[in-house]
């Protein structure tokens, strides 16, 4: 059998908020590019506020490292904040889209 490295029914959902200088940067088509590498489904959107809505679904690990992304330097813009909320998967996504 092949390596296993723990359960893969273990899918979470990613809620977050990214607030900055995160619209008109490319903020938007980088995160969809991470999560779709990441395996990820979800949605990334821009909000009237100014700020930047993700839901991810996928594996905790990479659903966290998503997360990681969206607080390093490598984001596109300025990333000043991250309200970040977990939950378990819905999967209502069948891909990684951005609106």
């Amino acid at each position: 059998m092949g390596r296993h490295s723990g359960p893969t029914d273990s899918a979470v959902r990613l809620s977050a908020r990214v607030y900055g200088v995160v619209q008109g940067v490319g903020f938007r088509f980088r995160t969809m590019g991470k999560a779709e590498e990441l395996g990820l489904t979800g949605v990334v959107e821009n909000l009237t506020d100014g700020s930047v809505a993700v839901v991810a679904e996928g594996p905790e690990e990479q659903v966290s490292s998503l997360l990681d992304w969206l607080r390093s330097s490598h984001a596109p813009g300025r990333v000043e904040r991250v309200d970040p909320s977990f939950t378990a998967a819905e999967g209502t996504f069948g891909e990684f889209s951005a609106r």
